[in-house]
This record gives C-alpha cells, structure tokens and sequence, in this order.
C-alpha cells in the first residue's frame, strides 16, 4: 500500500468531529424588566468570560444605553429603564469589538492597559497594541 492509499484510509477512518465557529463565546444577556428597572440576571457570567472589571463593562453599558446602573449585592446589573435583551445585546457586542477581541488578528487574548493615560489594547496571540 502506497502512501496515497493509506492517507485515504486514515481520512476514511477518523472521526468526524464538529467545532463551534469559535473558541470564544459570549454568554447571551439574560434580562428582564422590574418596573421601570432592566435587571441583567447573568451580569456576573458576562464579566468572567470577559475577563474585564465590572466598572469598565457597567460603564461602557451604561454610556451606550444613556442610563444609570448599578450592581445588586448578588452580582446582578440593574439598569434604569426598559431594555429589551436585543438591544443588550447589541451594546455587548460593540464592547466586545471594541475591547476584547484584536482588530489584527481577531483573537479574545487581549489585555486593556493605560498607556500615557489612553487606553490601549495588547494582544497576548500577535503582540497588536492598539488604541481603543
């Protein structure tokens, strides 16, 4: 048996295994209204897959939305006013364009540090800065 025979049948014979288009995933916001409060259930879940500081992620939210928020005693954002979970969503996901993943490479390995007093993104996969 040849070389080309045996590659065919190690390809025939191996496993099919699936992946998911990406290694880093975003836990959906899970919201809810309260009154006139938007309580954001999963806040907590959202930062450790992050991997940002509550005041930084609450903030940029905050900003995004044009509301006032804070953070309940069980980890949960409470954000004034009435949100639908698409438009949470949408919020998440220009932060997590803006201060997660790479703008080079499009890797989630990076780190916010000040530079200068700006804002840099350092990427640990291409070793990208850049400002945000």
């Amino acid at each position: 048996m040849d070389y080309e025979e045996q590659l065919d049948r190690a390809m025939q014979q191996k496993p099919d295994v699936e992946g998911s288009e990406s290694r880093f995933e975003v836990p959906e916001p899970n919201v809810r209204e309260e009154g006139n409060v938007t309580v954001y259930e999963n806040f907590q879940d959202t930062l450790d897959r992050l991997g940002r500081e509550e005041e930084h992620v609450l903030k940029f939210i905050q900003n995004e939305l044009g509301t006032s928020a804070q953070i309940d005693e069980s980890g949960r954002a409470r954000l004034t006013g009435e949100f639908r979970q698409r438009r949470v969503e949408d919020v998440l996901d220009d932060y997590v364009d803006t201060y997660v993943t790479c703008p080079e490479c499009g890797l989630p390995d990076t780190n916010l540090e000040t530079e200068d007093g700006a804002e840099r993104l350092h990427c640990e996969a291409c070793g990208a800065r850049s400002a945000v």
